[in-house]
């Protein structure tokens, strides 16, 4: 074979090869701005298509900061990027949590340096320092110390892999609780954390720049790729809309952030929640590794989903399931609706349906994992009701049926507020589904549940479990025999995350 010939097949190989080992993986970085980052632009900025962070002798820094990615948090995932750093000490922070000051985080970090000793070891930022050495397999224990169960390299080896001052591809991945570190395709360290009180199994993304000396680091290349979750656990997504209504009403934010805290901390052993707050997630890796999404939103063309239904069908091919809370079950009488029915199961129907504030009376649980545990409750709500379901109900389980008062039939008739049909069936005293699951045909589940106008409803016990199981029943994980057991937040945790509300005009 001729040099050139054999050149071009060599390159070809390993382009092939490039290609195939970056299969999944989506950028991150647009390489112009820091859209899609939050820190301090004094510290950070785009130089020559990079993210740079820079500190000067001048005006040093007090404390570690940070450069976080704001469109998510990471779970279980790889990330690909290349770094150059010629003084200083920086690193890669990830599943980290926020301290209070500002752009200041602690949790897992992919260490490196300027120096020889530190580049590539896992260290806890504020977090138990520390986890492995460079060369080290490590595991963590109950008592948050590390034991080195193999050195598998010498550092001194392991250092000479690395371009000092020059570009290195560091290559991240956390599995469950299982995390490697390479720089330049070399293992620097792995380490297992069974420190079940304090290992963390998701949270925010970022770059350092360290107190000290002036430094400049910087990163390019930037790339994640979800990975499904460990030991069988479902990733719930959920995507809250923006705030709307009077306080303590349609709370999207607030209740998707109570509901994800209640199932990671009482069934985090097979679930794992995330919540993208006020909108459509422009994080383009959301739906990567996720087993259901959740919308709670405003509904018809302010739907979280309305400009994405493309997006949700494909989601929903892939046997993905579905649920919607309270309006998000309501878009147009046209495709829009069809879509959400598809998707779902039923869908609130303008001048079919209606919406009125009343006591429902829940007497009877029907033999179905969404009504595990659930007792029999009454509580007042925006139950809406006649909703327009897939046809002949193939497919769609009620959940809560209830049978409307006659008040309910009190205002006018209107587009969501009567007509004749309606009338009729609340004079037969006929009982209407508010909440309802669905076997989809795809394989998928789906649910529709209308309640949620109040916030405070959640501190029903049934109320809430009824929400908790179907959104685990849609993920396709195991509902308990006695449902999803959770204490009733405090009052403190429902005033947490309360959308700030615009104050009254006063009248002139």
């Amino acid at each position: 074979m001729k040099p050139l010939a054999s050149f071009l097949l060599v390159l070809s190989l390993s382009l092939s090869h490039a290609l195939a080992d970056d299969s999944g993986f989506t950028s991150i970085f647009d390489g112009k701005t820091l859209t899609g980052w939050e820190g301090n632009p004094k510290l950070w900025s785009v130089q020559d298509g990079t993210i740079t962070g820079t500190t000067t002798d001048e005006d040093p820094i007090q404390y570690n900061q940070f450069l976080i990615w704001s469109q998510g948090e990471v779970d279980d995932f790889e990330l690909k990027l290349e770094y150059k750093i010629k003084k200083g000490n920086s690193g890669i922070q990830y599943r980290s949590f926020r301290l209070p000051k500002d752009y200041s985080l602690g949790g897992y970090q992919a260490d490196f340096e300027a120096g020889t000793t530190y580049s590539g070891i896992n260290y806890g930022e504020q977090f138990r320092g520390i986890l492995a050495k460079r060369g080290e397999r490590t595991e963590i224990g109950e008592d948050s110390k590390p034991k080195v169960i193999e050195t598998f390299a010498k550092t001194e080896d392991l250092q000479e892999k690395i371009n000092q001052g020059e570009w290195n591809t560091y290559h991240i991945i956390a599995k469950g609780n299982h995390m490697i570190h390479k720089i330049n395709g070399v293992v620097m360290s792995d380490v297992t954390d069974n420190d079940t009180d304090k290992r963390r199994f998701s949270g925010v993304l970022a770059f350092q720049v360290h107190k000290g000396p002036a430094m400049k680091v910087q990163f390019r290349n930037i790339r994640l790729k979800r990975l499904p979750l460990s030991d069988g656990r479902k990733k719930i997504v959920f995507v809250a809309g923006k705030p709307s209504h009077g306080p303590r009403l349609h709370e999207h934010n607030a209740g998707s952030l109570l509901l994800a805290r209640l199932l990671n901390q009482n069934y985090g052993d097979k679930v794992l929640a995330t919540v993208y707050q006020n909108g459509w997630p422009t994080d383009p890796t959301a739906f990567q590794n996720a087993d259901s999404l959740v919308m709670f939103s405003d509904g018809q063309k302010n739907h979280v989903a309305f400009d994405h239904r493309d997006e949700v069908s494909q989601l929903a091919a892939k046997g993905i399931g579905i649920g919607a809370m309270h309006y998000a079950v309501e878009m147009l009488k046209d495709d829009s609706n069809q879509d959400l029915i598809s998707w779902i199961g039923g869908a609130f129907e303008i001048d079919r349906s209606v919406n009125p504030h009343w006591t429902a009376h829940f007497d009877e649980m029907p033999k179905h994992p969404v009504a595990n545990g659930v007792a029999p409750f009454e509580l007042e709500d925006e139950w809406y009701f006649n909703m327009r379901f897939a046809p002949d109900m193939k497919g769609v389980t009620p959940i809560l049926s209830a049978i409307p008062d006659a008040d309910t039939m009190a205002r006018p008739d209107g587009a969501h507020s009567g007509n004749a049909a309606v009338r009729k069936m609340v004079a037969a005293k006929t009982p209407q589904h508010v909440c309802w699951v669905y076997d989809r045909a795809d394989g998928g589940r789906g649910f529709g549940f209308t309640g949620t106008h109040f916030h405070d409803n959640l501190a029903n016990d049934s109320f809430r479990k009824t929400l908790l199981n179907a959104i685990c029943w849609i993920s396709k994980a195991e509902v308990p025999e006695k449902g999803i057991q959770t204490t009733t937040p405090s009052k403190a945790e429902f005033d947490a995350n309360l959308d700030p509300k615009p104050a009254k005009k006063k009248n002139k």
